[in-house]
């Protein structure tokens, strides 16, 4: 028998593969096609803390081996998840993983404080958001301003708190280095590189906010790359995501360093993917007689 169950922060996984916020809505669209006891944790979509239409259409771009996103954040609000979503959703067994965006370090504080009283099981800081008191400089672009801002938020938040790092950075680890020492209880990366199509017909973006957030296969090399350089700076866990799309792509990144890992854009290729990472990652390690997926995290041999 093979194990898969991972521990991190305190949480149980009964399984490594999550789904990456933004991606999976509340789960209940999913759910005809790989039901939600199937994941080992389900990350939700990004939540502020008052609802959001997002940006206008177009606001999807299909790129080679990959997707262009501006979608903007549309969600009912923290409040509407907590009263709403979360009841139906703590009915499955799998582990509930909120993710916070936000304008202010106030306003993550509060959703923090918010959601710590709610059955999620972690809450995940998205620290890619413009910080409107600093010209829309995004939060997670400077590591002084992720260290003092992981540490506020850590005062509010009850629950094990992941910060999710954005990949459009100069060192990741400084990055990473800083949300460690302000408190996160485990790192997940990376979220999407900012990237532009243009339509040559029109001369103009193809996106109504002329760029958006690259995802997909496209970026896997990037993201285990940067996976790897945080484990070797970072002693809290991590949670490894970006163009998985099989078995192999996830035993990349937890070889590379990642405890678990997040699929997200191959879903929209295949709603029921989970069930193709999961049946892959055990083959893999029945193929080298492994008896448990924790003996694979950070086994990369480097020459």
């Amino acid at each position: 028998m093979i194990d898969m169950k991972v521990t991190i922060c305190g949480v149980e996984f009964k399984n490594p593969v999550i789904t990456a916020s933004g991606t999976f809505g509340f789960g209940e669209e999913y759910n005809e096609y790989a039901g939600l006891n199937e994941y080992g944790g389900i990350g939700v979509k990004g939540l502020t803390l008052a609802p959001r239409a997002g940006n206008r259409p177009p606001r999807i771009a299909e790129t080679p081996s990959g997707i262009l996103n501006s979608v903007g954040l549309q969600n009912p609000g923290v409040h509407y998840f907590v009263e709403h979503d979360m009841p139906k959703l703590k009915g499955f067994d799998t582990n509930i993983i909120a993710n916070i965006s936000g304008n202010t370090v106030d306003e993550y504080c509060k959703m923090a404080e918010i959601l710590s009283d709610s059955d999620v099981a972690m809450i995940e800081m998205n620290i890619s958001c413009p910080n409107v008191k600093h010209g829309g400089l995004a939060f997670g672009t400077d590591p002084h301003t992720v260290h003092d801002m992981t540490k506020e938020v850590r005062k509010y938040c009850k629950k094990p708190l992941i910060v999710k790092l954005s990949p459009n950075v100069t060192s990741i680890k400084d990055i990473a280095m800083a949300a460690e020492c302000g408190g996160a209880d485990c790192i997940s990366l990376i979220n999407t590189i900012l990237g532009m199509a243009i339509d040559i017909h029109s001369r103009k973006p193809i996106l109504a906010n002329n760029m958006g957030g690259l995802s997909g296969p496209a970026v896997k090399p990037v993201a285990v790359r940067m996976v790897y350089e945080v484990s070797t700076v970072v002693k809290v866990p991590i949670i490894g995501m970006g163009g998985i799309m099989s078995g192999e792509d996830a035993i990349e990144f937890m070889l590379a360093g990642a405890s678990i890992v997040a699929i997200g854009t191959g879903m929209f290729a295949k709603p029921d993917l989970v069930m193709d990472v999961k049946r892959g990652i055990e083959t893999y390690l029945k193929e080298h007689n492994i008896t448990s997926v924790k003996d694979i995290i950070g086994k990369v041999v480097m020459n």
